[in-house]
């Protein structure tokens, strides 16, 4: 074994060195806040999450993203799962124990359990689910004002795969495509559906303007993301022609504006996709509108904390 010292890791947000994680039930300091090894998270990727931001006391958009993990988990065949109130005081119980209350991500996933061993069948899972509320203190991910992307040459689960309304812990093709974008030294990557449409980056749906008119593919084989469905209405709301439609690369290339659209990024601007300028290379005046449009959303809604 190699002597050589790793490096010491850093942060993205010191703060989040001393957070306390809700782990099947308990509070625990980052540093011991763990899954067994016989949890089927780690035996299979067999879980599902969500990803929710907290802005200025409130939750947003709680209910909705409550409502896909508890669609997941039915999908998934989950013996049990906590009620939707215990799983909110769970949440209020980490963001109140760490005193956050603005500008935090909550990663909350569920596990189907411990198993009484090693195996795929769940029946093996004979302790319950697990719950886990990761909060940090985190800001978007993606500069507001412009990404670059490339194309993946990994394909998004098609439904005869692994359906993508499941929102899961199986992300290898999302992570075999992030590995391209870093290589490529971009931040993301668009990844096509079987067919050679686009379906979504590896991390986040997308949008492109094109003479005015808002397009976005099909939630076939990508995520019917939260965010999407939100600046979906809010485009209709506001009079802005959309159009959901299968969407080429070569129509991505020539895109007036390109945008990104997930919870941990909110909106993102992409002015640059396989080497090819997006638009004139600068954020379009519809992608400013609805970032405009969805930053009042997330100031004036969302499920009040109670502390």
């Amino acid at each position: 074994m190699s002597s050589t010292a790793r490096p010491t890791p850093q942060l993205p947000d010191p703060r989040n060195a001393d957070i306390l994680v809700h782990v099947g039930g308990q509070l625990a300091p980052r540093a011991e806040a763990k899954v067994s090894v016989f949890d089927s998270s780690v035996q299979g990727g067999d879980a599902v999450w969500e990803g929710l931001r907290v802005y200025n006391g409130r939750i947003f958009q709680l209910d909705a993203h409550l409502d896909r993990l508890f669609d997941s988990a039915r999908a998934m065949a989950f013996a049990e799962t906590p009620s939707r109130a215990e799983v909110k005081e769970a949440i209020f119980a980490t963001l109140r124990a760490n005193g956050m209350r603005d500008n935090v991500h909550i990663r909350l996933t569920l596990t189907r359990g411990m198993k009484v061993t090693s195996g795929m069948s769940p029946h093996l899972n004979q302790y319950g689910p697990c719950l886990i509320v990761l909060a940090e203190w985190k800001a978007p991910v993606y500069d507001q004002d412009g990404i670059r992307l490339i194309t993946s040459a990994i394909r998004r689960n098609p439904p005869q795969c692994i359906d993508s309304k499941i929102h899961h812990n199986n992300l290898i093709n999302n992570i075999l495509a992030k590995i391209e974008a870093n290589v490529a030294g971009v931040d993301d990557a668009i990844m096509l559906d079987l067919h050679g449409f686009v379906s979504e980056t590896n991390a986040t749906n997308i949008f492109l303007v094109k003479r005015g008119q808002l397009l976005t593919p099909h939630a076939d084989s990508c995520l019917p993301g939260i965010t999407r469905g939100l600046v979906m209405q809010l485009a209709r709301q506001n009079g802005i022609a959309l159009v959901e439609r299968n969407i080429s690369i070569a129509e991505v290339y020539s895109a007036d504006e390109l945008f990104t659209t997930g919870t941990m990024g909110e909106l993102a601007p992409v002015l640059w996709v396989d080497g090819r300028a997006i638009g004139v290379g600068e954020v379009g005046l519809l992608t400013r509108r609805l970032q405009a449009l969805y930053r009042a959303e997330t100031a004036n809604s969302g499920e009040p904390l109670p502390f």
